[in-house]
């Protein structure tokens, strides 16, 4: 598993919290490790997705995302 750090803008409440937590709850290889307004900490299996499935995540639910230094 490989730690991965997001930075994500749009964000504004526990409602937005909740949403991408969920979003990357369902992702395969995922395991969440904490959201927070304007951020976001997970590992994920390389060998089941990437970094880029993982923002994309993010975007569907209405946020921009992108990945920050680990």
């Amino acid at each position: 598993m490989e730690p991965l750090q997001l930075a994500i803008t749009g964000m504004s409440c526990g409602h937005c919290v909740a949403s991408v937590r969920k979003a990357l709850g369902h992702l395969d290889g995922v395991e969440v490790q904490d959201v927070a307004v304007g951020s976001a900490r997970v590992t994920y299996d390389p060998a089941r997705t990437r970094p880029e499935v993982i923002t994309d995540a993010v975007r569907d639910e209405g946020y921009d995302a992108h990945v920050a230094a680990v």
